[in-house]
């Protein structure tokens, strides 16, 4: 049996606001998710997480049952192979400056809502939808967010690096408290802009398009759950807490002085980089452990005692107790979307 990787898991929000198209037409909520491998009974705690896997599972099953790339989510569906066909035209550009305005040009064809733009002033390039429609619709808003966070993410893709993002700008109608924009762009969100989008040092357009179409086809394959995490910043100090602790899962976690001393910090510092995250080390922690316990939950052949032991847990009943605290729903709640072998 596998090891749970404790890759970050995505809030239940996510999944409420992927499947307001779907839920719009009037299409089987409960089916869509037990297709997906989602318990249905996870959307009734906001502080339920699904796997990046459930979620990229998620997004493949409302393609195809509503025939559009954004879900339902807009007027006018967006024809499945979209992506593919921008794709295949975005690895022919030289750099990510014609890469982005090819790919923006092609999308405006087609979507009927909002509309992809890229400026650049005072050497800071700006994504941004902006809305043809000022009335405000929270399906077209949450289309146009992820729009935005699969451009980043195919940018990323295609110079083959992470580009470093100075602020997301949202709408004050956009933000939610649950979103965890943050963390997915790794920059802070401004929610007082006129459109969503995100900002980064000009300069960046520069680079060159490194992809091919051998690549492409590799992507395609992977896509989407290849570009949710594949350019996450893996050096900040939450991250490399977070790798050291995932070590440890099955015994007792290292204290925050043991940590320190290996990322060669005081635990002042520590500390203090994590606070500017908005981090704390016993939060990490818990997280890890409810992230790992979530992937755990959807391999069948583990008992909650398997599950429990895995964590550094020595009953059942603690673990479950544990995890009631972390998402608000029983372990046995995750199980729900999963068959038995």
């Amino acid at each position: 049996m596998s090891r749970a990787a404790a890759r970050h898991t995505i809030s239940i929000l996510q999944v409420h606001q992927i499947l307001q198209g779907a839920e719009h037409r009037g299409l089987d909520l409960a089916a869509i998710l037990r297709r997906a491998g989602i318990g249905a009974a996870l959307l009734d705690s906001q502080r339920s997480r699904v796997t990046q896997a459930q979620y990229a599972a998620l997004i493949r099953v409302l393609r195809r049952v509503t025939r559009d790339e954004l879900w339902g989510l807009c007027s006018r569906p967006l024809p499945p192979g979209s992506f593919a066909n921008a794709c295949r035209m975005l690895v022919h550009c030289r750099t990510l400056h014609e890469a982005l305005r090819t790919g923006f040009g092609f999308y405006r064809l087609l979507l009927a809502d909002f509309t992809p733009r890229l400026t650049v002033h005072d050497g800071i390039a700006s994504v941004r939808m902006l809305r043809k429609d000022i009335a405000c619709n929270p399906r077209a808003s949450y289309a146009e967010r992820t729009f935005s966070f699969f451009t980043y993410g195919l940018g990323s893709w295609l110079v083959a690096r992470r580009i470093p993002v100075e602020q997301v700008m949202y709408r004050p109608i956009d933000f939610d408290a649950g979103s965890e924009a943050d963390r997915l762009f790794e920059a802070p969100v401004l929610a007082h802009y006129p459109w969503v989008g995100f900002a980064f040092q000009a300069r960046w357009l520069d680079l060159p398009v490194v992809q091919t179409t051998q690549s492409l086809a590799e992507l395609l394959q992977q896509a989407p759950s290849s570009l949710l995490v594949q350019y996450r910043d893996r050096s900040t100090p939450s991250e490399r807490v977070r790798r050291l602790l995932r070590r440890h899962l099955g015994e007792q976690m290292p204290s925050l002085e043991s940590v320190a001393a290996s990322l060669a910090m005081t635990p002042q510092t520590l500390r203090r980089h994590l606070k500017n995250e908005g981090q704390g080390f016993q939060a990490l922690k818990d997280e890890l452990r409810r992230d790992a316990a979530i992937e755990y939950l959807t391999q069948p052949g583990l008992t909650l005692l398997d599950i429990a032991n895995r964590l550094g847990f020595a009953e059942a009943s603690t673990f479950h107790r544990a995890f009631k605290g972390w998402t608000g729903q029983a372990p046995g709640v995750y199980r729900r979307g999963h068959p038995t072998p």
